[in-house]
C-alpha cells in the first residue's frame, strides 16, 4: 500500500525531511522514499528506453521531486493521503484508490474462501486419520490384549498409534507441499502479468526481517512448510487420540 506525493520546485529538502518524520510519527507508515529530480529522470529514461521520441527534450528540471510513502495497512492510505494533500507545496498526490480497493476485495474474498477450505480439509483430515488409526487398533486387538495381560502401561500401548498419526500427517504435508510448490512455479508467469506494476509484496516477520511473498520467495515456502508440518502433526495427534478413546478399550 503506497501513496506518492509530487512537490513543486519551492519545496525544500528540510521541509520534506520534516514531513517524513511527521508521517513516521503517526505509526501508520512503514517507510518513506524521497526521489529527487535527477532520480526521477533516471527512472523515466529506464521506463522509456525503447521509445527515443519520449526521451527528447526531457530534462530533470521539468520533472518533479516526489515522496513515496508505504503504509503499515491499506486502511491507513486515506489518512496518509489527507496529510500529504494538506502539506504546503504539494502539487499532486497519487493514491490509486480503485486499484487498492480492488486488490483488497480480492484478498478478502480469497481469505474467506481459504478459511472455509481449511476448515473442510481439517475435518476431512481428522476423519481420515481417526478411521485409519481405528482400523489399526482393530487389526492389532490381539496384540493389545496380550500387552495388557503382561502388564504393559496404557501410555506404552497408545504411544505407537499416536506416533503413527504424526508420521501420516507429516508425510501427507510434505507431498502436498511439493505439489503446491510445483503449482506455484507454474502459475508464477501468469500471476506476474496480473501483478505487473505493483511493488514487491512482503510478509513481515521477526521485527524488521521480511520475507517476500511476491515474487515468490523460497524462504516463504520453507516457512509455509514448517507451519504446515506443525499443523499436520497436531492434527495427527488429535486424530489418533480420538481414535484411541473411541476404539481402544483397556
Amino acid at each position: 500500500p503506497q501513496v506518492t506525493a509530487f512537490f513543486t520546485d519551492k519545496k525544500d529538502i528540510n521541509s520534506i525531511k520534516n514531513l517524513e518524520a511527521a508521517l513516521k510519527a503517526t505509526g501508520k507508515v512503514t517507510s518513506t522514499k524521497f526521489i529527487s529530480k535527477e532520480e526521477a529522470l533516471a527512472i523515466y529514461k529506464e521506463q522509456n528506453k525503447n521509445d527515443p521520441l519520449l526521451l527528447e527534450m526531457v530534462t530533470a528540471e521539468i520533472l518533479p521531486a516526489s515522496l513515496e510513502v508505504q503504509a503499515t495497512d491499506p486502511k491507513f492510505l486515506p489518512d496518509i493521503n489527507a496529510i500529504l494533500k494538506g502539506e504546503p507545496e504539494v502539487e499532486e498526490v497519487i493514491y490509486q484508490k480503485e486499484l487498492v480497493e480492488s486488490l483488497l476485495s480480492w484478498t478478502n474474498n480469497i481469505r474467506k474462501i481459504g478459511i472455509v477450505v481449511i476448515g473442510v480439509l481439517f475435518f476431512v483430515s481428522l476423519l481420515i486419520l481417526t478411521t485409519i488409526i481405528g482400523m489399526k487398533i482393530a487389526l492389532k486387538k490381539e496384540e493389545i490384549d496380550i500387552l495388557t495381560l503382561v502388564g504393559a502401561t496404557e501410555s506404552y500401548i497408545k504411544r505407537p498409534f499416536i506416533l503413527e498419526g504424526m508420521v501420516y500427517g507429516a508425510i501427507g504435508t510434505i507431498f502436498s507441499w511439493i505439489i503446491l510448490y510445483g503449482l506455484v512455479l507454474y502459475i508464477t508467469p501468469h500471476l506476474g502479468n496480473f501483478l505487473l506494476g505493483i511493488p514487491d509484496l512482503y510478509i513481515a516477520a521477526w521485527g524488521s526481517y521480511r520475507i517476500a511473498i511476491w515474487p515468490i520467495s523460497p524462504s516463504f515456502m520453507v516457512l509455509l512448510l514448517l507451519v504446515e508440518i506443525i499443523a499436520a502433526i497436531t492434527i495427527g495427534i488429535l486424530g489418533s487420540t480420538i481414535a484411541l478413546k473411541r476404539y481402544l478399550k483397556i
